[in-house]
């Protein structure tokens, strides 16, 4: 691969632009990916959360577990939740419990196997070993200026 500097330059660069410039990246590719299929971010990420639970999961627990999510904050993510449900791929028991309709499941299905593809063009060339460092590191990055960060 051809780098934008040298080793000597690419030393001095700065994390926070080029951690910036990955993640813009990522998610622009991703969000297009997935509206291709008729699904928008964080549509794919409460329909992953129900259907990784193997059955109904709690409306606030998907809530609690998705709003740190890109800063998506707890009203944006409800009213994404309340699209979803909306949309038929989820039911809503009086509980609060969300769980996939045949609809849901096949657009969790369908956005599943979108992902899949973006991850396989994301780690082209990139070995677990190196995959592991990047996150450790950005991971150290987080905590060395006092911040947090966790997904599930």
């Amino acid at each position: 691969m051809e780098y934008s500097h040298s080793d000597a330059e690419l030393i001095r660069q700065p994390i926070g632009y080029w951690s910036w410039a990955a993640s813009k990246a990522v998610v622009t590719r991703t969000r297009a990916a997935l509206a291709q299929v008729g699904t928008t971010q964080p549509q794919w990420w409460i329909l992953a959360q129900v259907a990784g639970a193997g059955g109904a999961k709690a409306r606030a627990e998907v809530s609690r577990v998705l709003r740190g999510y890109l800063d998506t904050g707890p009203r944006a993510l409800e009213e994404e939740i309340d699209r979803t449900l909306a949309l038929g791929w989820l039911t809503e028991d009086a509980d609060g419990r969300l769980e996939l309709t045949e609809e849901g499941r096949a657009r969790h299905d369908e956005a599943a196997a979108v992902q899949a593809g973006l991850e396989a063009e994301r780690r082209a060339g990139i070995s677990d070993e190196e995959y592991l460092t990047t996150l450790k590191v950005l991971q150290r990055f987080i905590r060395n200026t006092g911040g947090s960060a966790w997904h599930h």
